[in-house]
C-alpha cells in the first residue's frame, strides 16, 4: 500500500501527556468502574422530581444544542437517558450522497486517523495498539483490516449519541469484549497505553461493496450501556467471557449508509476500520469537529 497519499498519513493528537494528565488517569485505576457505571445506568432511567432540573443543569453546563432534536423541549423528557439519546429531525444531519463517500457515524471530534500499519493503529502520539486485540481476537477480521485505514471519533457529553452507518453494509458478526471502563477524554487517550483494548467494547463487523468494515463502540466510565439496533442493550456483567454472535442467512442484517446502528447511553468513542481502499479527507485532523452524515473520506 502506498504511504504517501494524503488519505493515508497518520494524524493524531500532537500534545504529549503531561504530569497532570498521568496523575488524573492514575486516579481512575482504583475506582469501582463497573459498579459506578451500573449506578449511573439505574439513575439515568429513573423518573423523579430531580430528573428535569438535572437535565436543565446538564444542558446549560455542556451547552447542548436542542434545536435539531425531534423534541426540543427539555421538560418533555421523563428520564435523563431519554434526553441523552434523543432523536434528531430527519433533515438535521444530511447524509453524504456521493456513491463512494464515507459518512461520519457520529457527531464529535476526531482523536486520530490514518493507516493501520502491520496490524497496529495509533491512539495518540507515541501510543499504538493491536487491531487484533481491539477486535477481541477476531483473527479473520484483523487479517483483512491489518493494513487498512482507521479513524477514531470521540463523542463529548454535549454531542448527539446515536451512531449511524458510514457505508451500506451487511452485518457478519457482533462481539462483546469485557474490560475496564476508563474514561476516554483526551487526557486519558494521551496517557494510558492501549486504552481502547482495555475498555469494554462492542465490535460490529460488516461486509461492504468496498471490503470489510468494523465499527468498535468503546465503553467508558458512566457509559453504563451500549446498544445496537439488531441486538438491543448489550450489557453483560463485568468479568463475562468474550461473546460472539454470527449473522448469516435469515439472520443477516443489511443497513444503508446513514441508518442508525447503535447508541451510547453516555459519551464515549467509536473506532472505524476499513480495508485498504478507504482514504480520509486531507483537511481532517485531530480535534476536527464532525457531524454525523458528513463526508469524511471515500472508498475506491
Amino acid at each position: 500500500m502506498m504511504r504517501d497519499e494524503p488519505g493515508a498519513r497518520q494524524r493524531v493528537m500532537e500534545a504529549p501527556a503531561s504530569v497532570v494528565d498521568r496523575l488524573k488517569t492514575l486516579a481512575l485505576h482504583p475506582l469501582p468502574q463497573h459498579l459506578l457505571s451500573r449506578a449511573v445506568f439505574a439513575l439515568t432511567r429513573r423518573r423523579s422530581r430531580f430528573t428535569r432540573p438535572a437535565i436543565h443543569r446538564f444542558a446549560r453546563a455542556f451547552d447542548v444544542d436542542m434545536s435539531d432534536a425531534v423534541e426540543p423541549d427539555l421538560d418533555a423528557y421523563d428520564t435523563f437517558n431519554a434526553f441523552f439519546t434523543r432523536a434528531l429531525n430527519p433533515d438535521a444531519r444530511p447524509i453524504a450522497v456521493e456513491s463512494n463517500a464515507i459518512a461520519s457515524p457520529a457527531d464529535g471530534h476526531f482523536s486520530s486517523l490514518g493507516d493501520v500499519r502491520d496490524g497496529r493503529a495509533l491512539q495518540a502520539k507515541g501510543i499504538d495498539y493491536s487491531v487484533l486485540d481491539l477486535l477481541g481476537g477476531d483473527g479473520e477480521a484483523a487479517e483483512r483490516l491489518g493494513q487498512g485505514r482507521f479513524a477514531t471519533i470521540y463523542l463529548s457529553p454535549r454531542d448527539y449519541h446515536r451512531l449511524h452507518m458510514p457505508r451500506t453494509g451487511t452485518l457478519l458478526r457482533q462481539t462483546h469484549v469485557p474490560g475496564r471502563l476508563f474514561g476516554v477524554g483526551p487526557h486519558v487517550v494521551r496517557s494510558l497505553d492501549g486504552l481502547y483494548t482495555r475498555n469494554e467494547r462492542v465490535v460490529a463487523v460488516f461486509e461492504t461493496d468496498a471490503g470489510l468494515m468494523a465499527l468498535v463502540l468503546v465503553g467508558a466510565i458512566n457509559v453504563a450501556a451500549i446498544e445496537t439496533v439488531w441486538h438491543g442493550l448489550v450489557t453483560p456483567p463485568a468479568g463475562h467471557e468474550t461473546s460472539r454472535l454470527d449473522y448469516a442467512g435469515g439472520d443477516a442484517v443489511t443497513l444503508d449508509r446513514g441508518a442508525e446502528m447503535g447508541r451510547f447511553n453516555m459519551g464515549s468513542t467509536i473506532v472505524m476500520l476499513f480495508e485498504g481502499s478507504a482514504e480520509w479527507d486531507a483537511s481532517l485532523g485531530p480535534d476536527s469537529p464532525i457531524r454525523m452524515g458528513e463526508a469524511i473520506g471515500r472508498v475506491s
